[in-house]
């Protein structure tokens, strides 16, 4: 298949940058797997500087082609709705020179371009929004910051691509039912969580640094030290987990990170909490040193208050250590409650840190965790498996062979995908 992956905002060529996140990696990964399945792939993101070339060639095969929409600066995400006309533009004519069987864009900008663009053809879209802002505002309680992009031109914007694009590829359960409540048929909505790198995190590979562990037990929380993640309640809930430190990687460089607002605003809470000599704070951790750091931990908490993705939980129990993570978002996608690890309540230290002393008093029962996380990794959650996933809903998108074409070959056009991937909630392992 010609397969054209749209992604505005979230270049592949970033994914071990500064300003990458999650949907870097995301596209990234799937643009090299359906390469490497033969598919002539071509992700269309925004040229977000001037001395980019026009077409970049992954070392896999796929090609990265910088779109001309905008000035050539990085922009907030809340900036690129001004710029879709001008994306789409582009995409139109290019895709009149060389049409795509499939288009697939990720987040709400990208697939409003792709919509405009595919009109003329009738070439199949597949959206991916990773984050709505209907659940974002459900969740803020209806507030959002002004330069949160969940003002209501998202939600109506959302709201259409949902209901108007062939198909629907939602990152965890909880997305695909906000997106039947939005008006979304269940049966153009598949569930295919995210992948992790089971080579580079292994449970065996002895690369990597680590700090010193201070006592005797090490909880590790992965993420930028800002509200979302819930790190509070982490902080909150040490206090009630004698002989225990709590590590927070992520954030600006080791050097700098003390200065950051949120590392502020958590350090001020440890010291009200008394654990400040129990919470360090490491900012930034090289992705070299990320398998080693999560292997040195007994339990990875995973605490915000709602998760899109899943990468942290993925990338310890792929290095078979034990998750505790809230029983939210794509968390409950991940982690196997009672098998991979504990889901608890969102924003209850108390429970969180109930949750905590069990596991820790349970070696052998962590052990054994993180032997199923492992397992459930490997056959649900690598990047080959998402690769899989998401070729069968781009089959599923294709249009229908004429008559004349005969009957589809075997497997070409698999029926519907109500959860590809991971076994489910209450899948098994």
């Amino acid at each position: 298949m010609r397969i054209a992956l749209v992604s505005a905002h979230a270049s592949p060529l970033d994914v071990l940058g500064r300003d990458a996140g999650g949907p870097n990696v995301y596209v990234a990964r799937l643009a090299e797997q359906l390469a490497a399945r033969g598919h002539d792939v071509t992700v269309h993101t925004r040229r977000d500087d001037p001395g980019l070339s026009d077409r970049v060639v992954l070392p896999g095969g796929a090609v990265v082609e910088h779109v001309p929409a905008g000035p050539p600066d990085r922009l907030p995400a809340d900036a690129l709705a001004a710029h879709t006309a001008a994306f789409g533009a582009h995409l139109a004519r290019a895709w009149a020179r060389e049409r795509p069987d499939v288009v697939h864009a990720h987040f709400w900008p990208s697939g409003t371009a792709a919509q405009v663009a595919v009109r003329p053809y009738g070439t199949p879209l597949v959206q991916t929004f990773h984050t709505l802002a209907a659940e974002e505002r459900r969740r803020a309680g209806g507030d959002h910051p002004a330069t949160d992009p969940g003002r209501p031109e998202r939600a109506a914007a959302e709201r259409r691509l949902a209901r108007t694009c062939r198909h629907v590829l939602a990152t965890s359960t909880d997305e695909a039912d906000a997106l039947v409540t939005l008006g979304v048929p269940a049966r153009r909505v598949s569930v295919v969580p995210c992948g992790v790198d089971a080579e580079h995190f292994h449970p065996a590979a002895d690369t990597g640094r680590t700090p010193e562990r201070r006592h005797r037990h090490r909880l590790l929380a992965c993420g930028p030290p800002v509200p979302a993640t819930g790190y509070d309640q982490a902080v909150r809930a040490l206090a009630e987990v004698p002989d225990a430190e709590l590590l927070v990687a992520g954030g600006p460089p080791a050097g700098v990170v003390a200065d950051d607002p949120g590392a502020r605003r958590l350090t001020a809470l440890a010291r009200r909490a008394g654990v400040a000599d129990r919470v360090r704070l490491l900012g930034a951790v090289a992705p070299d040193d990320m398998p080693a750091l999560l292997r040195s931990a007994d339990l990875v908490l995973c605490t915000a208050l709602h998760e899109p993705f899943g990468f942290v939980p993925l990338e310890a129990m792929a290095c078979a250590v034990p998750v505790l993570a809230t029983d939210a978002g794509a968390h409950r996608d991940c982690v196997a409650d009672g098998t991979t690890g504990r889901l608890v309540a969102p924003g209850d230290p108390g429970a969180l840190a109930d949750a905590v002393r069990a596991l820790l008093a349970e070696e052998r029962l962590r052990r054994q965790y993180g032997r199923n996380a492992r397992e459930r990794v490997l056959r649900h959650h690598t990047w080959a498996r998402v690769a899989d996933a998401v070729e069968r809903v781009y089959r599923l998108a294709l249009p229908e062979p004429s008559p004349a074409a005969g009957p589809p070959a075997s497997g070409d056009r698999p029926g519907r995908l109500a959860h590809a991937g991971a076994a489910g909630r209450d899948g098994p392992v």
